[in-house]
């Protein structure tokens, strides 16, 4: 087997068709963020963006990642990828550490590994649940699953909103940019309230989301969905979908519309639309102690993060100087009396922070 490292705008057109049938024919690589178009943007946004190309006369797989220093690499776009992995073909035998020689990486840190990936299976340190809205028996039959009280009081706020504020619309793919940069504002605030850090004070994720709004390919899509009352928004949620996976990414409201729920609303609304467009998978990602995650999510499917290393001094030195902090984060994950306290802490930390 070949393996050759080059840049995302290397692929060709050939390279891109057989990436996308490799998705087709496994149903856990059916991740937009596994997809080209992904791996293509954040080549235009990323210097250190790259590409493996494992070959045998063939493409056999194509395993993204990003450079973070001699011999350290990490999943591309790590810190917004909620699916991360090697795209390959049915039945590939390769093990982690040549992989990562072919890469030649020391190091592989993962964060939202998606299930089936072998090659890494010895290196992970947590796993967790993304919780899945499960469409492919459509809407009607994904509600049923839901508590009906949840259900129940969704849509009776959204009918006291229609009441109150005015007639309750949505639409799937809005096509305008300045609604585009208010769910950006919506959510830069949002991060901020809860303590966390802005993914959109970060130019190179507001230029990622600019390029993949901008894409029309089949089989990839990037749609800005709105609820509106009248013509004015009150949430909306930019994600990136296969044919049959969308994917939450960024969803926000306007805060001044926070007693009817317009999150939740939203979101039914958004898997009815996807439902109806042939969309069988809706993935929320992980978020523990996310209440709304709980409440929309069908079932869970497990990702994994962790760090693929070789034996290697420069994997030994990464080792002693990221592990103290990864098992404290993990601890505090793995702990919901401590994960309380954290986001209770974080939240107080964005409050303050607000009123200066």
């Amino acid at each position: 087997m070949e393996i050759t490292v080059i840049r995302p705008g290397e692929l060709g057109a050939s390279d891109i068709a057989s990436w996308r049938g490799m998705q087709r024919a496994l149903p856990q690589l059916d991740n937009p963020f596994l997809s080209p178009e992904f791996t293509l943007a954040m080549g235009e946004v990323s210097p250190d963006a790259r590409v493996a190309v494992l070959a045998e006369g063939r493409p056999v797989g194509f395993f993204p990642f990003e450079l973070r220093g001699r011999g350290v690499g990490a999943a591309l776009g790590a810190w917004v990828s909620l699916g991360q992995g090697l795209v390959h073909e049915p039945g590939l035998e390769i093990s982690g550490e040549r992989l990562l020689r072919g890469c030649g990486l020391d190091v592989w840190e993962f964060g939202t590994l998606v299930r089936d990936q072998p090659w890494f299976a010895p290196y992970q340190t947590l796993v967790q649940d993304s919780a899945i809205v499960d469409l492919a028996s459509g809407f009607d039959a994904y509600l049923k699953g839901l508590s009906k009280q949840f259900v129940a009081n969704t849509f009776r706020k959204e009918r006291k909103l229609g009441r109150e504020a005015g007639e309750v619309r949505f639409e799937f793919e809005v096509r305008d940019e300045a609604q585009l940069r208010l769910l950006r504002r919506w959510k830069s605030d949002q991060y901020r309230a809860m303590g966390r850090a802005d993914r959109f004070a970060r130019r190179w994720v507001v230029e990622l989301v600019e390029r993949l709004y901008a894409v029309q390919e089949p089989g990839f899509a990037a749609p800005l969905s709105m609820l509106y009352i009248g013509d004015e928004p009150v949430a909306g949620h930019f994600g990136i979908c296969t044919d049959t996976t969308l994917v939450d990414w960024f969803p926000a409201y306007d805060p001044a519309y926070s007693s009817y729920s317009p999150g939740l609303i939203m979101h039914l609304r958004l898997a009815e639309a996807a439902a109806a467009r042939g969309i069988h998978t809706f993935d929320l990602s992980v978020g523990t102690g996310s209440q709304y995650k709980t409440s929309l999510r069908s079932r869970g499917e497990p990702v994994a993060e962790g760090v693929a290393r070789r034996r290697t001094a420069r994997a030994a030195a990464h080792w002693l100087g990221t592990e103290p902090v990864r098992r404290a984060r993990r601890r505090v994950l793995e702990t919901p009396l401590l994960y309380g306290m954290a986001d209770r802490l974080m939240r107080g930390y964005g409050r303050l922070r607000g009123r200066r």
